[in-house]
């Protein structure tokens, strides 16, 4: 199980609200593509899926301000999923 981290979002700021999310629970994402849009008071940034897999669970909804380090999210990994079927 990987987790999407907020990820330092620059220049001090410590908080960031969530825009948009490109995917839903149960969606399949890749490795690098967009999966969630934050904004803080001077930008608004994509977060890219660390891995490949399958969005189990979103912590945050639109709308909603979460603080650098939180967990927004996680996938069950690829890897996994084919472990799991074997």
């Amino acid at each position: 199980m990987a987790k999407v981290i907020l990820p330092e979002v620059g220049e001090g700021a410590r908080e960031a609200t969530i825009s948009y999310w490109h995917f839903e629970e149960g969606d399949r994402v890749e490795e690098g593509e967009d999966l969630v849009e934050i904004a803080t008071d001077k930008s608004t940034i994509n977060v890219p899926s660390p891995c490949s897999g399958v969005l189990t669970e979103v912590y945050f909804e639109e709308g909603d301000i979460v603080e650098v380090g939180e967990v927004l999210a996680n996938i069950e990994e690829e890897e996994a999923l084919f472990e799991e079927e074997e």
